[in-house]
């Protein structure tokens, strides 16, 4: 995020707010999880690939009997994601999608053919769609964004470990989306997180903070 709490600006064109060795370590970080989510609204206006990019990680997986990449996942209560989005298109990899419970027969005759269509509840519950992960094998979920993901996971109290990369600049636009939004959050002036990692990447700063007893057990 900028020094100001944005995860882009309010122009069209994608903000890049890291650096390239960031980006690299962003990419090590994935290659070590079972599943990567983002969240409809990420689809839609990133077109994101969500895969591993280095070579080398890629073949470390395979070689310990994973897909080169890990599992894509998506939560949705509308279902209006184009089945030709990255997220489906590439990657020979699991796509599972949890949809609220009254898109289910829109969600299966629009992506049935790209993804697997899964119903989350109605609304969608993100801790019946964690056990639901946890039952098909992920034991390690990387949640990239955007702020609407990054405020549920956090607000239900579901996140064991939150990166932040901090980069050098404001952007200074209320209109621009916020790393979170308003919330109830399990942490505050009395009960503080725990910073586990400060480290310097360049220009950018990463901050990782322990959010539960479960750090660093994945």
């Amino acid at each position: 995020m900028s020094i100001d709490g944005y995860l882009d600006d309010a122009r069209p064109e994608r903000l890049l707010l890291s650096n390239e060795a960031d980006f690299d370590r962003v990419d090590e970080v994935r290659a070590g999880c079972d599943a990567i989510l983002v969240g409809a609204a990420t689809i839609r206006q990133d077109n994101p690939r969500l895969l591993v990019r280095a070579a080398e990680r890629r073949a470390a997986r395979v070689a310990r009997g994973e897909p080169a990449s890990p599992v894509k996942v998506t939560v949705t209560s509308r279902c209006d994601i184009d089945p030709a989005a990255a997220f489906f298109a590439t990657g020979e990899v699991d796509k599972l999608v949890y949809c609220a419970t009254q898109s289910l027969p829109e969600a299966h005759e629009r992506l049935g053919r790209v993804a697997t269509v899964i119903d989350g509840g109605d609304p969608v519950d993100l801790r019946r769609v964690t056990a639901d992960l946890a039952a098909r094998g992920i034991r390690r979920l990387m949640v990239e964004g955007g702020g609407t993901m990054h405020t549920q996971f956090l607000t239900a109290g579901l996140v064991d470990e939150l990166q932040l990369v901090v980069a050098p600049f404001f952007v200074g636009d209320s209109r621009a989306p916020r790393f979170v939004g308003d919330g109830d959050f399990p942490w505050g002036p009395d009960h503080r997180a725990t910073l586990a990692e400060v480290r310097q990447i360049g220009d950018v700063v990463l901050l990782r903070y322990a959010l539960s007893g479960r750090y660093g057990q994945a």
